[in-house]
């Protein structure tokens, strides 16, 4: 496609920010629009595995991400104790690290940066509240009043999407695992150079993942009734109670939880859109179309790897239908592993019942999904 397409982005997370550089840097008009009045990403750190890095390269901001971050290439697995287990090395897609944890608000700045770079507009406090679309083009008002004409709007608006809503009404909804996710931001030990995996009996897991030199993210999973919020004033209590079993690194993590804001806690959920994530010239991606859960540590992955082959997809085909087409063509099956097999992990450590098909999953485990995922997306 030759002819530079005027595009909207509906969010500005991961995904939708690195959409708009790469569409950008390749001559397109691109504005985001973001419901926050800022990029102030919420939670704590986030992992770049072999794959994502990738994509930052090709977006030209590989550099700052570790230069923001803490890269490691070696997965340790140890008992509740903090007894070592077993170091896995981790593969790599090229010359990048193999993995790289970046605080949140860190990476959001610099995609940020890197699409004003671009040339890309960010408009913040703003969302869809009205959009025509007629198999050519949409005609789309936002919430501060503007409307203006669209060859293609992308929904990078996350796991509970209002584009999702408008596309398909309430089909797909996100679905609740029964597991939650505790995360809190703690001073990196010494030892703790890449990610540490401490797992105890059927109840619970918990990682500390380097996310520069000075910080790392204490994160555990539990499984937690559908009404369960953690008590404001105790929810760093509440996250060390569930954490009684685990010694070594992981208590000497909860000896710096003093602060009961500081503990971040998300429900684990899925989504899965299994109709076509493009309808005219509106598409989903990321957690909007095919949310998984944290196993693989591959959400944040995906959703730039869809930015990235949605980006090279508009420059291989003639029209953006046809572009639309081959995009899903390519990601569906890769998106919906990373989802599959991450769910029959929850469920494997947490002590569920599986499906055959999950069981062959699990046959691939952690480390096999690592050497599958860095091959070409």
């Amino acid at each position: 496609m030759t002819t530079p397409l005027r595009v909207l982005v509906h969010g500005g997370g991961i995904g939708g920010l690195t959409l708009a550089v790469a569409l950008a840097r390749r001559g397109h008009t691109v504005e985001v629009a973001e419901v926050r009045d800022e990029l102030d990403a919420l939670g704590v750190g986030i992992i770049q595995p072999s794959n994502a890095l990738h994509v930052m390269r090709e977006i030209g901001v590989l550099d700052a991400c570790v230069a923001a971050g803490f890269a490691w290439e070696v997965l340790t697995i140890c008992d509740p104790t903090g007894a070592t287990l077993a170091r896995i090395p981790q593969p790599r897609m090229d010359d990048a690290p193999s993995n790289n944890g970046i605080p949140r608000p860190a990476l959001a700045e610099v995609l940020g940066e890197a699409a004003r770079a671009a040339g890309a507009a960010i408009r913040f406090g703003t969302t869809i509240t009205e959009l025509a679309d007629d198999g050519s083009g949409a005609e789309v008002t936002l919430s501060d009043g503007s409307s203006a004409r669209w060859d293609l709007v992308v929904g990078f608006d996350g796991i509970g999407s209002p584009l999702r809503t408008r596309l398909y009404g309430d089909r797909f909804t996100p679905e609740y695992t029964g597991f939650a996710n505790w995360r809190v931001t703690v001073p990196r030990q010494p030892e703790v150079r890449g990610v540490v995996m401490s797992t105890g009996n059927q109840t619970a897991k918990a990682l500390l993942t380097p996310i520069t030199d000075e910080l790392m993210y204490l994160g555990a999973v539990f499984a937690e009734e559908p009404g369960f919020r953690p008590d404001p004033e105790r929810a760093h209590e509440q996250l060390a109670e569930r954490l009684t079993a685990f010694g070594g690194p992981v208590a000497e993590a909860l000896s710096h939880v003093k602060d009961p804001d500081a503990v971040v806690h998300s429900r684990i959920s899925q989504v899965t859109v299994d109709e076509p994530w493009h309808v005219g010239r509106v598409v989903l991606a990321g957690d909007a179309a095919h949310a998984s859960t944290p196993h693989l540590a591959q959400g944040a992955a995906m959703a730039v790897e869809d930015a990235l082959v949605l980006a090279r997809s508009l420059d291989a085909e003639e029209d953006v239908a046809a572009a639309l087409a081959a995009w899903e063509a390519r990601r569906r099956p890769r998106a919906m592993f990373v989802q599959n097999l991450s769910r029959a992990i929850l469920k494997e450590e947490m002590g569920a019942a599986t499906t055959p098909e999950e069981d062959e999953l699990l046959e691939i485990g952690i480390p096999g999904a690592a050497h599958v995922l860095v091959k070409p997306y």
